[in-house]
């Protein structure tokens, strides 16, 4: 698992048919790398959310043959970070 900060909604019309009509959302590591994820849980923009990632990213969704290898599994209700952390 990493935590990673939503930087906003990724909209896309046209999928592949495995994506099915997951919300996704554009991540950004602590490092500053940026990364799509599916978004099960409605994360808005500027929330803090913790990731799996790999093969058990289809694991927390409702249907396990999403074609995904990142998923938001929770938004962090409360953290700080430290300037060591960025």
């Amino acid at each position: 698992m990493e935590i990673m900060r939503v930087k906003d909604e990724l909209v896309c019309t046209r999928r592949v048919p495995g994506l099915g009509s997951e919300d996704l959302r554009i991540l950004e590591s602590q490092s500053g790398a940026l990364s799509v994820a599916v978004d099960p849980v409605g994360a808005p923009a500027g929330s803090w959310v913790f990731t799996t990632s790999g093969s058990a990213a289809r694991y927390a969704l409702k249907n396990p043959e999403t074609l995904t290898d990142l998923t938001i599994c929770g938004i962090i209700d409360q953290w700080e970070v430290t300037a060591a952390e960025g």
